[in-house]
């Protein structure tokens, strides 16, 4: 073996010659600021998933009239809302789940899924209700940095 490879060079410490000192005419640079929000974008998913189901709960105890008219802006509402926290790689999944629990118990009732007009009307609402809350969100963000840089 030792024919076929060359010896590997020992290790040697580089020399780093030390830095100047800092005079007080130098102004500091700015510190960097971790992202804040993090574990809310990254439990957006789940808590909306939460939220839908006890949206759902208290729409079935208002009973099946009140909550024909009414159920889908709130379940826009609360996917605007929950899109806004999540990570922009959700918010299809944050539309999906929302509208999973409106087609299923809202709709159609007894957890049944169907894919008629009504089902089609509520996916593309839930879905433009999720890329709202998205751009939303990334708007402000990006104002935020515009601002703060």
């Amino acid at each position: 073996m030792a024919v076929l490879h060359r010896p590997v060079p020992a290790h040697r410490p580089r020399f780093h010659p030390p830095l100047p000192r800092a005079t007080a005419s130098r102004t500091r640079p700015a510190r960097r600021m971790p992202p804040r929000g993090t574990l809310a974008r990254d439990l957006a998913l789940p808590l909306g998933a939460v939220g839908a189901a006890l949206l759902v709960t208290a729409l079935t105890l208002t009973g099946p009239g009140a909550r024909a008219p009414l159920a889908a802006a709130v379940f826009a509402l609360l996917t605007v809302a929950v899109a806004a926290l999540a990570r922009p790689v959700v918010v299809p999944g944050v539309a999906l789940v929302s509208w999973l629990f409106y087609d299923g118990f809202v709709l159609n009732g007894h957890a049944e899924l169907a894919f008629g007009a009504p089902d089609r009307t509520g996916l593309v609402v839930l879905g433009c209700a999720a890329a709202a809350g998205a751009c939303g969100a990334a708007a402000l963000r990006a104002l935020r940095r515009r601002t703060a840089g």
